[in-house]
């Protein structure tokens, strides 16, 4: 298994993060290691790379030699307010954007909400078309499959995947998520401290 070691780091209104494959969990929790990713960072950070291969082409620039490092995950993002979270493990983080400054504390539960829930999406309307496709498709042979359905008029049906579909939105879309532990939605929870900011 691949193991990996996860820095954010936060610019202003950019944030970015980086994640380090290695082969050993020996090697991730090795300072020399993390140092290396935060090195790689900083050369992102720099360069301001926008993606994976702007950060490679300039991390030659900086005449780095390619230990066996591999880059298993890059992103920058830019927004009016960036929050990051990285577990305390170091293998899972998340950099996230705000349409507005929030209060730091928002900010944090959010990210880790992020982090720990893996939503698929920040919201049904950004959802991948593909993902939607692909759950309704899976919603709707379930449907067929049950016998309880054979007889139903094919408006009983749509009906009946629509509601799966809100149920896979309320489960894999980070606003639509219930704050972990808790009744209120992400959205909801957000709208408690500002009432104009979202996640972007």
């Amino acid at each position: 298994a691949t193991e990996g070691v996860v820095v954010t780091k936060i610019v202003g209104q950019k944030a970015y993060l980086l994640c380090l494959a290695c082969e050993t969990d020996f090697v991730a929790q090795n300072a020399e290691y993390t140092a290396s990713a935060n090195a790689m960072l900083e050369v992102a950070v720099k360069n301001d790379a926008a993606d994976r291969d702007a950060l490679m082409a300039s991390k030659n620039d900086e005449g780095h030699t390619g230990e066996k490092i591999e880059l298993a995950y890059y992103a920058r993002i830019e927004a009016p307010y960036c929050a990051a979270y990285v577990h305390f493990n170091k293998k899972l983080g998340t950099i996230l954007g705000f349409n507005k400054e929030v209060p730091a504390e928002v900010a944090h539960t959010v990210a880790m909400q992020a982090t720990a829930m893996a939503p698929v999406s920040i919201s049904e309307a950004d959802c991948p078309a593909e993902i939607v496709e692909h759950e309704r498709k899976i919603a709707v042979e379930a449907m067929k499959q049950d016998p309880k359905n054979a007889n139903k008029p094919e408006a009983i049906l749509e009906k009946i995947a629509e509601g799966k579909m809100r149920k896979f939105f309320e489960e894999n879309t980070l606003l639509n998520q219930p704050v972990v532990g808790e009744k209120e939605t992400i959205a909801e929870f957000i709208h408690k401290a500002d009432k104009d900011a979202t996640v972007i």
